[in-house]
């Protein structure tokens, strides 16, 4: 089984929702702490209502957003300060029950984690996926719009990058 994410940093809508068809992503799980954003098309539900247009089904987990000071910290580059704020957070109650819901969504057909930024490296999704993926020994695959492809990470055998998969 595959656990995909994406980023939309710098994407198109129509990009973005034709490689999620290209990949058969079933489902988005948008675990945005805030699902509003500037880039068009990308906000709760303009995005539910493109995703819906494709045969692709959206749920918001809000409870697996990363805290406004991991967001900070994550923009402001420290990523040492990101990674224990997130791991905190995953660590809440609200959070585990949320986890526990996205585990039960993953087993069904293909879910895609989305939130914004284009590096998954940088990515709270990242955490999120690798906790889903761990207990079933599941394949993270990074989706890329715009040709932006994840580089593979070796040391992680299930994490892949999908160069194959990327938006042209």
């Amino acid at each position: 089984m595959s656990i995909f994410t994406i980023g939309y940093e710098g994407a198109d809508i129509g990009a973005f929702v034709a490689l999620l068809r290209k990949a058969g992503v079933h489902t988005v799980a948008d675990v945005r702490a805030v699902a509003v954003s500037r880039r068009k098309g990308f906000s709760k539900t303009a995005l539910s209502e493109h995703l819906s247009q494709a045969g692709i089904g959206y749920v918001h987990f809000r409870g697996l957003g990363d805290p406004k000071p991991g967001r900070e910290a994550a923009r402001a580059g420290r990523m040492r300060e990101f990674e224990s704020i997130y791991t905190a957070h995953l660590g809440t109650a609200d959070a585990q029950a949320q986890l526990k819901e996205l585990a039960v969504l993953a087993e069904g057909p293909t879910v895609a984690l989305l939130c914004y930024e284009a590096d998954p490296k940088s990515c709270h999704r990242t955490m999120v996926a690798r906790e889903i993926a761990k207990p079933r020994k599941s394949t993270i695959v990074h989706l890329s719009v715009n040709n932006q492809s994840a580089p593979v990470d070796r040391s992680r055998t299930h994490d892949h990058s999908s160069e194959g998969l990327a938006a042209t």
